[in-house]
């Protein structure tokens, strides 16, 4: 890897600037980017770090934000405007592109739009490279180990609480838009399935010290997505602490606070990942403190180990499909805890 410079697209966002100090730590040089000048710069003041605005509708500022990169990415929400003009770039650029998008339609986009002209270019697109759509996909393709198909898969999250960021609030807004009012997607018999009906409330028994809690079952996230895009599996499944997903979309819920000197926030999640194959069960868990904090070196770690040659393959791929899932998660100590043998 000798080129290390890496354009960080929505730079100023709350996920965008852990991601650009975690690339600092890496021994990375983030280039700032996003379509408000003036956020660029107070986030570059005293850094010496490049600024490059660019909106996304400007493709020659987009190009230009990517000239002299050996990576894009991209952190700006909603995902919905920014993913594809990004993309176009980076493919133009003969680039690898990363994003951290839970917006389950524009991942949807990304495997649709891109996936024949990545592949054909020999260019490499990972969508959803975070906390969701991400960490689920190399765990639950981590607990699959030698199966080469199983018939169920279920991702569990246990947050401690869960405060959005605005990014959160606005991609939700523009999901819920895309969807209708009170649409949801599902992943069942092996296609996504569009119900407008309410989701059931259940338990799951998370590992000890977590143990049972009260989950929204079918709480879809983006590794409905991520995971059957390369695992033969034809129910996936997400379900998510009730608590956490009340105050998800509870109007009043503050932004996160941070506190630590890093910036992270005290919320703890426990991410349970449990595969099925007849009566043969497996399971994998991660534990760690921050969701938006721990983005940063899922997508970081990707875009070394892009860089240093270790894609499996090329086109719309998932970090499941691209990387050795065991020893990527085993890379993320000490920001999360692995166990995959549960």
């Amino acid at each position: 890897m000798s080129n290390t410079t890496v354009t960080v697209y929505g730079a100023y966002g709350h996920t965008g600037r852990f991601v650009v100090a975690h690339l600092r730590e890496r021994g990375f040089t983030p280039v700032l980017s996003g379509r408000d000048a003036a956020k660029l710069h107070a986030l570059a003041d005293g850094t010496g770090l490049d600024v490059r605005p660019a909106s996304v509708d400007d493709p020659a500022a987009l190009d230009a934000a990517l000239v002299g990169a050996a990576a894009v990415i991209n952190c700006a929400g909603p995902f919905a405007s920014t993913t594809a003009p990004v993309i176009e770039a980076a493919l133009r650029a003969g680039i690898p592109y990363v994003d951290v998008a839970a917006e389950l339609e524009a991942n949807l986009d990304t495997f649709a739009d891109f996936a024949d002209r990545a592949r054909t270019a020999g260019a490499t697109v990972l969508p959803a490279m975070a906390f969701y759509g991400g960490l689920g996909d190399l765990l639950a393709t981590a607990a699959m180990a030698d199966w080469t198909e199983a018939d169920e898969a279920h991702v569990a999250y246990a947050l401690s609480s869960w405060h959005p960021t605005a990014g959160t609030r606005l991609s939700s807004a523009v999901s819920r838009e895309r969807r209708g009012s009170g649409g949801r997607l599902v992943y069942t018999k092996g296609a996504v399935e569009r119900r407008h009906d309410a989701p059931a409330t259940t338990d799951w028994t998370f590992p000890d010290p977590t143990g049972t809690r009260a989950v929204v079952a079918e709480f879809t996230m983006a590794d409905v997505i991520t995971i059957p895009s390369h695992l033969r599996i034809p129910e996936v499944r997400t379900y998510m602490t009730v608590e956490a997903a009340t105050q998800v979309v509870a109007p009043d819920t503050p932004a996160p606070a941070p506190v630590d000197p890093d910036g992270r926030s005290a919320q703890t999640f426990v991410v349970d990942v449990v595969v099925r194959k007849g009566t043969a069960e497996r399971r994998a868990v991660a534990t760690g403190r921050d969701i938006y904090a721990v983005t940063a070196p899922l997508a970081v770690e990707a875009v070394a180990r892009l860089l240093n040659g270790e894609a499996r393959t090329t086109g719309v791929a998932s970090a499941g499909e691209l990387f050795d899932a065991p020893a990527f998660l085993r890379a993320l100590a000490p920001h999360i805890t692995v166990d995959l043998a549960v």
